[in-house]
């Protein structure tokens, strides 16, 4: 995740700036709520690039005939997902 997509998230969730100068932020006005998305937002975002790299894992574990831990790193994937599902 880059400072883009940070920057993104923190819009999405309704934190905005009240003056911005070179890409820093001086003062940011939002709801009280708003960080608690924006931290949920930023979790969602990490598990999801997370179980990402688990599927690609098992892509090249079951390209190499290695079928059990493709099977497993799947298996990882689906447990990072669930993690949001809590």
């Amino acid at each position: 995740m880059n400072r883009d997509d940070v920057i993104r998230l923190a819009r999405e969730a309704g934190i905005v700036p009240s003056s911005y100068n070179n890409f820093e932020f001086y003062e940011v006005f939002a709801e009280e709520d708003a960080f608690e998305r924006f931290a949920a937002l930023i979790a969602a975002a990490e598990r999801e690039a997370c179980a990402k790299v688990c599927e690609e894992q098992a892509v090249w574990f079951d390209e190499n005939r290695n079928f059990a831990d493709a099977s497993g790193a799947e298996s990882c994937a689906a447990a990072i997902r669930a993690r949001g599902e809590k």
